[in-house]
């Protein structure tokens, strides 16, 4: 019964970076041009202050930092950096930069969780660099700097979050919705400032436009960082660490579909080993206590687990 819960929580979660996956897409055809910060502003601050009307909850005490803290880290950082990217690279390189992010969870998790590196998860880390680097590989020559360095600090800005996310964990007494909204409402009023007085506004807002904008709301912010903070709670940091692996996965597909390109065998085969990085990287079930064993003193061993 737990390993069906554990396989139905992996599936949810897994559908954040799916969607995260349009992302790409959706900046280069649907977004007005060069404005990362105008799409990370109204992809986040709007549904943040929806769940936040709707929770109707403020954080108390230590959370007001901690909800900043996170805020910035999963949401409002992460975001900035990852459409300077997908402007500045293409997004298949973009993917390969951030797919380093399961390499900076299994270290942040080793300092700041208490997990042990296990070499599994060094191999599946490889393994799932070189499943997107298969995938996306097409020869590209020079990249844009501000772009790769963009994609290095979005990743290493997710790995945080996730570690942090997983070691304060929700305080009592908050939903997860509202949890959520904190955090989405903290990235986007950080952003807001920097938006209003580094871009301008479009001259106009096209169909189009206002079709990405609304995709990215609903669905690349407040139902995918619903799951995927769901997720963070109740998987290992690490294996959710892995499913964002799925995200490139997507980005790849999607471009097919809509550019009507067909996959090569290096692509097919990076879509393969992606897939075994990530079952590599899931939640295993504990081992049963040896019953000959002789009990010692209960001790904190669960080092992983959020603190109060």
């Amino acid at each position: 019964m737990k390993s069906t819960q554990s396989g139905l929580t992996v599936a949810l979660t897994a559908l954040a970076p799916a969607v995260w996956g349009s992302t790409y897409l959706i900046t280069t055809e649907l977004l007005p041009p060069d404005r990362p910060l105008l799409a990370t502003t109204v992809r986040t601050l709007p549904g943040g202050l929806f769940l936040l009307a709707l929770g109707r909850k403020i954080p108390v005490g230590v959370w007001w930092w901690r909800a900043l803290v996170l805020g910035v880290l999963n949401i409002g950082a992460f975001n900035f950096l990852l459409f300077v990217a997908a402007y500045r690279l293409p997004g298949g390189i973009a993917a390969v930069i951030m797919s380093a992010q399961p390499m900076f969870v299994v270290i942040l998790a080793a300092f700041f969780l208490g997990d042990r590196i296990r070499v599994v998860h060094a191999l599946a880390c490889v393994m799932g660099t070189g499943g997107v680097v298969l995938l996306v590989f097409d020869g590209a020559g020079s990249l844009d700097t501000a772009g790769v360095l963009a994609a290095v600090g979005g990743a290493l800005c997710m790995a945080s979050g996730i570690v942090l996310t997983k070691r304060w964990g929700r305080p009592e007494g908050v939903g997860l919705l509202t949890f959520t909204g904190w955090q989405l409402t903290a990235g986007g009023l950080v952003l807001l400032p920097c938006w209003l007085s580094l871009e301008d506004l479009p001259d106009r807002l096209t169909g189009s436009n206002v079709i990405g904008f609304a995709h990215l709301i609903v669905f690349g912010a407040v139902l995918s960082y619903i799951v995927w903070f769901r997720g963070i709670e109740r998987l290992p940091a690490v294996a959710v660490s892995f499913l964002a692996l799925g995200s490139p996965v997507v980005a790849t597909l999607l471009g097919h579909l809509v550019m009507e390109q067909t996959p090569s065998v290096l692509q097919i085969a990076g879509m393969a080993v992606i897939f075994l990085a990530v079952m590599l990287g899931r939640p295993r079930p504990p081992e049963p206590k040896s019953e000959e064993t002789p009990s010692a003193p209960a001790r904190a061993t669960d080092s992983h687990l959020p603190a109060p």
